[in-house]
């Protein structure tokens, strides 16, 4: 008999310190359906991967897997609910990067990134493109850095918001080339919008919102912003061969569980998410939302984690970003 059939005996901390022991599961996992939280609204890239691969999962696991949105506080309401869970396999979260940034954006956090979960696998990374206005005579990395260059914080970028994936990626270019330019933060995402009306000369996002724009004429792409080309636009160079060597930004999305799920748990999830992300049908599914997938082992999402939180930590700090 596995230990997925002996009793998992679960505590849980009451409010007032104490603990208590709670009911004793013996059934084989999963016995019941899996709630997979997302911790921002529906339409957004983690939302539309968990609904991607809830059904292939579900139909792997023999119980449901349902998708609950949970928005709000910088993705941090719906990252708490999965951190304070019971670690029974039953509560799942859809990771993103700013559990990584979010401990260097404020002061606090009402969980430990690192502490409080235990990491199952890297689901997708998602890259960016860097784009700029038609008008920036710029039309390449290179000729983007000796700009900013002879126009010290003259250049103005876009991003979704002060702490966002598409502003630290903008930061990471800026630190590495060693110039400055003007943070224009908007509330929320703004898609291409403030490139195609001119309120803003660069932007780092989404690559499958800036895509189309690109193709229309409206913006111009400088580069993708994995340290590969991207197989939804193999026509786009890297930052990294456009200058910057090394350089790296993706949205990456994972599966979290609660920290102390046995690991028992972890590794039939692992099994069986990896298995999803990798059928050739998911893989050309995600690749047209410029998606790709990867699927590794706990420690390596783990380790991946670790590396992440401190890269962005140091890139928020070079930027002069105060925690709010």
């Amino acid at each position: 008999m596995s230990r997925l059939q002996k009793a998992i005996v679960i505590c849980t901390t009451l409010a007032n310190g104490g603990l208590i022991v709670g009911q004793v599961y013996s059934q084989s996992y999963p016995a019941r359906p899996v709630r997979l939280n997302v911790p921002n609204a529906p339409g957004s890239s983690g939302d539309i991967v968990a609904r991607f691969i809830a059904p292939p999962l579900a139909e792997r696991l023999g119980q449901p897997v349902v998708v609950d949105n949970r928005a709000g506080a910088g993705t941090m309401i719906g990252t708490e609910a999965v951190a304070k869970a019971l670690p029974d396999g039953y509560t799942l979260l859809m990771g993103f990067a700013t559990l990584a940034i979010n401990p260097a954006m404020y002061k606090k956090v009402p969980y430990d990134a690192l502490r409080d979960f235990a990491p199952i696998t890297h689901l997708v990374s998602v890259p960016a493109l860097v784009a700029v206005h038609p008008s920036l005579p710029a039309k390449s990395i290179r000729e983007l850095i000796a700009l900013a260059k002879a126009r010290p914080g003259q250049i103005t970028f876009a991003s979704a918001g002060q702490g966002t994936f598409s502003h630290v990626s903008s930061e990471l270019l800026l630190s590495m080339a060693n110039v400055r330019m003007l943070h224009i933060p908007y509330k929320g995402t703004a898609g291409a919008i403030p490139l195609i009306t001119g309120e803003a000369s660069m932007q780092t996002s989404n690559l499958l919102t800036m895509l189309p724009h690109a193709r229309s004429g409206r913006i111009r792409v400088l580069a993708v912003t994995s340290l590969k080309r991207a197989t939804a636009a193999p026509d786009i160079p890297t930052v990294a061969e456009s200058g910057l060597p090394g350089y790296e930004s993706v949205q990456w999305l994972g599966l979290l569980a609660p920290a102390a799920t046995a690991p028992e748990i972890i590794n039939r999830l692992q099994k069986e998410a990896v298995a999803v992300v990798q059928t050739p049908e998911l893989k050309d599914r995600l690749a047209k939302d410029g998606a790709e997938a990867v699927g590794n082992s706990p420690a390596e999402f783990g380790a991946y984690i670790r590396s992440e939180t401190a890269k962005w930590s140091k890139v928020l700090k070079a930027a002069g970003v105060e925690p709010q």
